[in-house]
């Protein structure tokens, strides 16, 4: 059972706002999610990229949670909530600039281990029922396998296909992997404890390009609980490929220290809770109102769950030679790529005219990340 704990003055009220989203009656392999579903989506743009880059998710009225993979190239960032088309109108619209970024000290960019960051935006927002926050995983939650899961994002709906105008937030539910198996098909040691993974064996849903950042959600009696923040993986949506998120819950004495007030709702997320006299977890509620380990910064929704062999795995890497290669599929084709490859991707791709003819901006001169243009 969960209990609301406020870490405040006694005379503070804890309101019992995160996780909630009165109007959702409810990546590649998703549909358009309704107005106000996901009211704690957000946008991150930035000019560097000419617009939507990632996603991220609001924890409170003025912080944000997304990738760290998303930030070392981003510039001038501004992030839009109530947002669910790309193009056109979005009565529902805010913006806000970011005055602060906070990038875990201990991100590995060649690992994507610890793949998570903090936003500060430059004014609180206001609730209502098209922008609130999301309830985080604590440190004790336990998604086991098979646990429903909810994606979303703006991403590309399969590797190297941008989601087509006006660019619909896209919705999809995947069930969770456990870390073993997930291990078992993606390479011993990949995934580690800070990670979770998430996707249907047979392929067809998943996060993909442009998904990066964004929040992964479980439902508990009548909250909503982030789970996992899309990190990487091996293509989008391939068979016995799932997606690979950050997995929040480790995180709780980061965020909280770093945050240090106004503190985000956490929920103990537990398959065995009971929905009675259930009320979301709020540490402190507002008071206002993957060819590689290819971080997923574009989305579409993946499914998968197979122990492979590795001519087997080679399967999931045939036909690539034409993708693009960016922030997520960083290793395609791609003489530089040192780690995480498919191991057949030399072999398919060596006479490609892609290996060579593919143009590219470095934009960390001494690792191997690229963006195609």
């Amino acid at each position: 059972m969960w209990r609301l704990t406020c870490v405040s003055l006694a005379l503070l009220l804890c309101v019992q706002v995160c996780g909630q989203a009165p109007l959702n009656t409810r990546i590649v392999g998703g549909v358009d999610a309704s107005e106000g579903s996901w009211p704690w989506q957000v946008s991150l743009h930035s000019s560097n990229f000419g617009g939507h880059f990632c996603g991220g998710s609001l924890i409170n009225s003025e912080w944000v949670l997304t990738a760290a993979h998303c930030l070392p190239d981003a510039s001038s960032l501004r992030v839009y909530l109530g947002r669910r088309t790309q193009q056109g109108v979005n009565a529902n619209e805010i913006s806000r600039n970011v005055t602060t970024i906070i990038v875990h000290t201990s991100y590995d960019r060649n690992t994507n281990n610890n793949d998570i960051a903090l936003l500060r935006l430059s004014s609180a927002v206001t609730f209502n029922n098209y922008i609130r926050p999301v309830c985080l995983a604590a440190q004790n939650s336990v998604f086991p396998s098979g646990t429903s899961s909810w994606i979303t994002g703006w991403g590309d709906v399969q590797s190297g296909v941008s989601l087509p105008d006006p660019r619909t937030l896209q919705e999809t539910i995947v069930p969770v992997v456990d870390n073993v198996q997930c291990n078992t098909l993606l390479g011993s040691g990949s995934v580690t404890s800070n990670m979770m993974c998430a996707g249907l064996m047979e392929g067809g849903k998943d996060t993909c390009q442009g998904d990066s950042g964004g929040p992964m959600v479980s439902k508990q009696c009548s909250v909503w609980v982030q789970s996992g923040i899309t990190s990487w993986g091996y293509g989008c949506a391939d068979p016995n490929a799932p997606g690979v998120y950050t997995r929040v819950s480790q995180y709780q004495s980061w965020i909280t220290n770093n945050i240090g007030q106004n503190l985000p709702g956490f929920v103990t997320f537990s398959p065995t809770s009971t929905c009675q006299s259930v009320s979301p977890t709020s540490t402190t509620s507002p008071t206002t109102t993957k060819t590689t380990t290819t971080p997923k910064t574009s989305t579409t929704l993946r499914t998968a769950t197979t122990t492979l062999s590795p001519k087997q795995a080679s399967n999931s890497c045939q036909g690539r030679c034409g993708e693009r290669s960016d922030f997520r599929n960083r290793c395609n084709c791609n003489h530089r790529c040192l780690i995480n490859c498919c191991w057949d991707y030399k072999k398919l791709c060596s006479k490609s005219k892609y290996t060579h003819k593919q143009v590219f901006i470095v934009l960390f001169s001494n690792s191997d990340f690229f963006f195609l243009v």
